[in-house]
């Protein structure tokens, strides 16, 4: 195995049927943490996409010829070179992104899971003998890749978000075209390089930078993408499936979420505030599943308060490459500005500053505990995607049961208690994809990944994570006289 140089990693050129390529312009990737450039990539639009969407058609039908064990020991190769080059991957990721180095590194392991475990999963693909209604008739079915595959991802996972759609996608033997979000794109341009190295053929793998509408609508458009992946917001989520219907594509989304947490008043409070910490503060809050609703029992409101307030304070803001600390920049002033509306709409509806400035330093944002929060207020009522803690008081299970299922995202929820009974009947009541139970860590490659409502569909990781680049084809064999 040959290792990359950190020079050759440091990719600043699109990957289109095997070639790295320049365009007619380029834009600037910034440190958040600093303001500084870190590199300038290419700016391409629709013309060069088209030129990435028909290179990986033709590269389709050799790659899905390919076997199972052979595309295994790719992605097996592919696996091993990222866990080799974690640390400058990692590093990469901190510079473009922001998050502190310790998260990057962690991000990096959780991306790599994702390609080992589809690795393995490729051969266990497996069709089925149906019993047949007619004895001249033999019945069976197949699963075949979908063919050309569209993934956009979003910046705030840029390593894992990436890795956990194309793992899946080579997997199943389809071919990739890959969009990556423009504040965040040396991360996969790294990864793709590491995946030329372990032998994905060219044009099986191809990532595109640029212009996001131009990209996007020629992706959405072109009748040779038969799916799109995309993780990132609702809104733009929903732009993509109108754009898909006209040629209905399959589509997978995984897009915002309003996470509640509650914490009953029989919770173990000192878990319930590791909880907390590492649902809500994770990445600077920049996360879909990350707390947004922090509903405590009246009982136990003014305790769990006092404990929070502590743990937040020890929590150290700064640039993420340096030791200590516990929370990075926000991702530009676009992110900082939100946050900012959401601090300053809650206090002046009522709310209560228990810990944190109201006031942001650059992209830094002091982390923000917020008591006496009522549903209307934006920092509830809307993803914040930002390092507040907005706490709401409720009175019992069917009053908070109300409250959390009020939303029409349905991604992810968390809540602590000790009573068997009550973690069964409110894990069945709440209205999400994913939940946390006495756990505020809930992400894994081994389980499924996905919303319900307006949060999306399809399903990534876990025993599921390759159906949604399968297509089902039905076998009815004949003349068996």
């Amino acid at each position: 195995m040959t290792l990359l140089t950190d020079d050759d990693l440091r990719e600043t050129r699109c990957l289109i049927n095997g070639e790295w390529i320049t365009g007619p312009a380029t834009f600037d990737v910034l440190n958040p943490a600093t303001g500084q450039r870190v590199a300038s990539v290419p700016l391409l639009g629709a013309s060069h996409t088209r030129s990435a969407i028909d290179a990986a058609h033709k590269a389709g039908t050799n790659w899905k010829a390919l076997t199972a064990h052979e595309r295994s020991g790719i992605l097996k190769c592919w696996h091993t070179l990222i866990l080799a080059h974690a640390e400058p991957l990692a590093r990469l990721l901190t510079e473009e992104m922001g998050k502190p180095l310790a998260e990057a590194r962690a991000e990096v392991m959780y991306g790599a899971s994702y390609v080992e475990w589809f690795a393995e999963a490729c051969r266990r693909v497996y069709g089925e003998v149906i019993p047949s209604h007619d004895p001249r008739k033999q019945l069976s079915a197949v699963r075949q890749p979908v063919g050309v595959v569209a993934a956009i991802t979003p910046w705030n996972f840029p390593n894992a978000m990436l890795a956990r759609k194309l793992a899946p996608a080579l997997a199943a033997g389809c071919t990739v075209v890959a969009k990556p979000a423009e504040q965040t794109p040396l991360s996969a341009l790294a990864l793709a390089k590491l995946a030329c190295a372990a032998g994905v053929p060219a044009g099986v793998l191809n990532i595109v930078t640029g212009d996001p509408a131009a990209i996007g609508s020629e992706l959405t458009s072109n009748p040779l993408v038969r799916k799109l992946t995309f993780t990132g917001s609702t809104a733009v989520g929903k732009l993509l499936l109108r754009q898909c219907a006209d040629t209905v594509k399959r589509v997978s989304m995984e897009l915002g979420g309003n996470a509640p947490f509650i914490v009953f008043d029989d919770a173990d409070l000192d878990e319930a505030v590791e909880g907390a910490i590492i649902s809500k503060f994770r990445n600077a809050g920049q996360t879909c599943v990350c707390a947004n609703r922090l509903f405590v029992q009246e009982g136990i409101y003014d305790a769990f308060s006092a404990r929070l307030v502590e743990a937040v304070r020890h929590l150290r803001v700064g640039d993420g490459m340096q030791e200590g600390v516990s929370i990075g920049p926000l991702i530009d002033d676009r992110a900082r500005r939100k946050v900012e509306r959401h601090v300053q709409d809650a206090l002046a509806h009522g709310a209560v500053l228990l810990q944190g400035a109201r006031e942001p330093d650059g992209f830094f944002f002091a982390p923000i505990v917020l008591g006496d929060v009522t549903p209307s207020l934006l920092v509830a009522s809307a993803e914040t995607f930002g390092p507040v803690a907005p706490l709401l008081r409720f009175r019992d299970e069917a009053d908070v049961l109300a409250q959390a299922n009020a939303s029409e995202a349905g991604l992810a929820a968390y809540f602590f208690t000790r009573d068997i009974a009550r973690a069964h009947r409110v894990a069945a009541a709440l209205e999400v994809g994913m939940v946390g139970i006495n756990t505020g860590a809930i992400s894994t490659e081994v389980a499924p990944f996905g919303g319900i409502k307006e949060s999306g569909y399809g399903r990534e990781g876990g025993p599921n994570g390759l159906d949604d680049y399968l297509d089902v084809k039905y076998l009815c064999l004949g003349g068996l006289n």
